[in-house]
């Protein structure tokens, strides 16, 4: 600057050197332009002027991260350099991994001076660890030293994967045919160059002019940096002729005369000029198209690479705006896609297409409850058969995730355990639970035995109290009903007022079993008795039902009904093997080690209950609810689930602490639990049996309670009955009042109200029946036919003449008979 008067500089290529020079330029007016120093942090808000015509590293974390998240990976280590260069990108990243909730279990800082003991060191470390998935993001001197030691120790082999960033990617092709060969596998991303016709003329000429030598051209420098380079020159001399500059000079400062003096730089008079011409050339360069957006490379398609025999082969691209596509010119109107089979495809380290880092799912392998977890070895080997409730709901979890997650079954190995592993506290220290997906608690299982003891007066239990009264009043009521209808027509019903009183209440009480003690005559007392028998009937029959059931289920009782009452007489309690209950047996419980017992199976559990303490068995068996409720389902007609639950969170899945897939595996475990067809369907497929021999609860529905029948729900019939018999005691008061003198003053006075006269009506009414039937008794005889029988004619025209003979205000006619 002090010496050439330049008056813009091209070719700071690292971001440290990119820094210092930018502040010189700033301070003397002078455009930077760089091509290879791309740390986020250059920006024009700093750095007015400077340049960057390539791409910052911020440009491609967006595409990593929809890179990760379409192979579902959750966890990824970095890998970077510890310059400026790799840690400005490690911010962005963590940001944007973030957004997808992938997280950095570890993070590799390597320093460039390290030495291969070190950087051998590091990697052991990595090995050790269970996330095999790779990011790095270095310089090529750093990164081919790298994979040769990742080579050496194994880790390109299956089920590792390495992604590299634009900066290693950019010049795989200056790389030697030994560093790519301990690649092989790798995927990369970079700028997407588009093949132009100048290109290709470049190429050629660029050929050309090291024919003479057998070295590759690719390896002097013929890459993205060296595009960038050339289309950073052309833009500077466009800018320069678009400026059309004839004379140039520099304002002096006053300084020393040190050559290394700062302040003596001068300020450049055409250095603005130039740097707003460069800011506004457009062009289509051999790179792309050269377009600046306040300093910097607006963002382009990204290609994804896989590296393979030594050669680069293109698997798909990113675009900011479609995200992942297997071909450049995707026309489809689909939105942004994260779908990995968008991408062809690639071939993974260790030479294989299995997508590496499946999740692997360890299961609890254990005999006995195989409705939750069943593993089916063959006898010539291969992968086992995994089946069981708890693998179906987790499986149809991972149908509910928003993005694929690649897994494989592995006993005894694991990044994450599905089965029916309970949810406790201690546990919680060491793995995260999701949201439990079954019923919660441990409670006990006993023996069922015959109750000799019966309750004396169960036998009005069946109804309750006011349907026992409703049931007399109403028999009361229906044989005062039929003593109104039946009294002048039936010598039965009439007699002396105590004789009467007597026959109406053994008349109501012998209706209740239907076997009449007096006949009836009227057609009106039939039609109100045979509604009240078809009444009694269902009455009886419900009577009976209840009755029948009370009997029945009272015969059978729980042996115990506490774990206290087990414990105070020193019996012995079974509990499922290898379970946390006996720590709660004997942490809480307080229950002696010596008096437990260990069980596998349901028919363990069935054998121990069945031979009691005193026989080698047990008095209780302590389980948690889904273990018994499965117990029952096989057994339940002999056992039941009795006393207190003590509170337990149920079975959930485990996976590692902070792993960010246990929010998405319970929320898609929540959506899987509340949505019912799902969850009755695959119950039903491993516990069919258990909806009908065994409660809502799943514990065997063996009540000592049977509640009793109450007056509402018979309300209907007793509303009939009633309204019935109140109506036909209306029609008989109808045709019978006509025939009385209302006008004998004798009979009813003239004065008074008419409640009185009603009254001394009824009473002379009954005076005149009461002879009438003392007269009839010594000259007529009602007929002996049964309930149904009638008088003939003739029978009650004489009986008509004889009662009321001599009586001159009661009249009946013959008709009454009839009705």
């Amino acid at each position: 600057m002090n010496n050439e008067k330049v008056h813009a500089i091209i070719g700071p290529q690292s971001s440290a050197q990119a820094k210092f020079v930018a502040k010189l330029g700033e301070k003397a007016h002078i455009p930077i332009l760089s091509f290879s120093a791309t740390s986020p942090f250059l920006s024009t808000n700093h750095n007015p002027f400077f340049i960057q015509t390539t791409q910052d590293d911020s440009a491609q974390v967006k595409a990593i991260a929809t890179l990760i998240q379409a192979y579902g990976w959750r966890e990824v280590i970095p890998i970077y350099e510890d310059t400026e260069y790799g840690t400005d990108l490690i911010l962005y990243l963590i940001d944007a991994f973030q957004e997808v909730d992938v997280r950095f279990p570890y993070r590799s800082v390597i320093s460039p001076s390290s030495k291969d003991s070190d950087i051998l060191g590091e990697l052991n470390k990595l090995k050790a660890m269970q996330t095999r998935i790779f990011l790095v993001h270095m310089t090529a001197s750093l990164g081919s030293k790298l994979f040769v030691h990742v080579k050496n120790l194994g880790m390109m082999s299956e089920g590792y994967a390495w992604i590299t960033t634009q900066g290693l990617s950019s010049l795989l092709d200056a790389i030697n045919l030994k560093i790519m060969d301990s690649m092989q596998g790798v995927l990369g991303i970079r700028p997407y160059i588009r093949i132009s016709k100048d290109l290709e003329d470049f190429e050629r000429r660029w050929t050309k002019n090291y024919t003479s030598t057998k070295t590759n051209y690719k390896t002097l420098g013929l890459n993205l940096f060296g595009l960038r380079a050339y289309d950073t020159i052309w833009a500077l001399a466009m800018a320069v002729e678009k400026a059309n500059i004839e004379h140039s000079s520099f304002l002096k400062q006053n300084a020393s005369e040190s050559k290394v003096d700062l302040a003596a730089i001068g300020v450049s008079e055409i250095g603005p000029i130039l740097l707003n011409k460069i800011a506004s050339t457009r062009f289509q360069g051999l790179s792309g198209y050269f377009d600046l957006d306040k300093g910097q490379m607006k963002a382009s398609t990204f290609e994804i690479f896989n590296v393979i025999e030594q050669r680069e082969r293109i698997i798909g691209y990113w675009n900011p705006k479609k995200g992942l596509s297997q071909e450049i010119d995707d026309i489809s109107e689909i939105a942004y896609s994260i779908s990995k089979d968008k991408l062809k495809p690639p071939i993974w380290p260790g030479d294989t297409t299995n997508q590496p880092k499946k999740l692997k799912i360890g299961i609890p392998i254990g005999d006995g409850f195989n409705e939750f977890i069943k593993v089916q070895w063959y006898p010539h080997g291969g992968k086992p058969k995994i089946s069981g409730f708890s693998i179906d709901v987790f499986l149809a979890a991972l149908d509910i995730l928003p993005f694929p997650l690649p897994h494989e079954f592995v006993p005894y190995k694991f990044d994450a355990v599905v089965g029916d592993t309970t949810i406790v506290a201690s546990r919680s220290s060491y793995v995260d639970f999701t949201l439990p997906y079954s019923e919660s608690g441990v409670s006990m299982v006993v023996l069922m035995k015959d109750d000799e003891k019966k309750n004396m007066w169960i036998f009005l239990k069946p109804l309750s109290w006011d349907l026992w009264l409703a049931t007399v009043a109403t028999s009361i009521f229906i044989g005062l009903v039929t003593w109104v209808l039946e009294r002048h027509v039936n010598s039965k019903f009439g007699g002396r007022l105590d004789q009467q009183i007597r026959t109406i209440f053994l008349f109501s009480f012998a209706t209740l079993t239907s076997g009449h003690g007096e006949k009836v005559v009227n057609s009106l007392s039939r039609f109100v008795l045979i509604l009240w028998t078809f009444t009694l009937l269902i009455l009886s029959q419900s009577y009976t039902a209840s009755l029948t059931s009370m009997l029945t289920v009272q015969k059978l009782k729980p042996e115990f009904v506490d774990v206290t009452e087990i414990k105070r007489n020193g019996y012995f309690v079974g509990y499922h093997k290898d379970s946390f209950v006996r720590e709660l047996l004997v942490e809480q419980l307080n229950i002696d080690e010596s008096k437990l017992k260990a069980y596998k199976t349901p028919e363990e559990y069935d054998e121990a209950l069945s031979n009691g303490s005193d026989n080698g068995g047990v008095a209780a068996i302590v389980d948690e609810i889904p273990y018994i409720k499965l117990f029952l389902s096989k057994y339940g007609s002999r056992y039941a689930m009795v006393g207190p639950i003590y509170k337990t969170d149920g079975f959930g899945f485990a996976f590692p602490c902070g792993s960010p897939l246990v929010s998405y595996i319970s929320r898609a475990t929540l959506n899987v639990t509340e949505d019912k067809d799902k969850m009755t369907n695959i119950m039903r497929k491993y516990f069919s049996s258990q909806t009908t021999s065994t409660g809502e609860n799943g514990s065997a529905e063996i009540s000592t309670y049977s509640p009793s029948l109450g007056v509402y729900c018979f309300g209907g019939l007793f509303i009939v009955v009633g309204v019935a018999s109140l109506f036909s005691l209306l029609l008989y008061v109808v045709k019978k009042f006509p025939h009385f003198h209302w006008t004998n003053a004798n009979i009813v006075p003239l004065e008074g109200s008419l409640w009185l006269r009603f009254i001394e009506l009824v009473k002379h009414f009954g005076q005149k029946c009461l002879r009438s039937w003392s007269f009839s008794r010594n000259e007529s005889t009602p007929s002996p036919e049964g309930f149904g029988a009638s008088p003939s004619i003739d029978d009650m025209q004489k009986h008509s003449r004889t009662s009321c003979e001599g009586a001159d205000d009661v009249a009946i006619d013959v008709d009454d008979e009839i009705w």
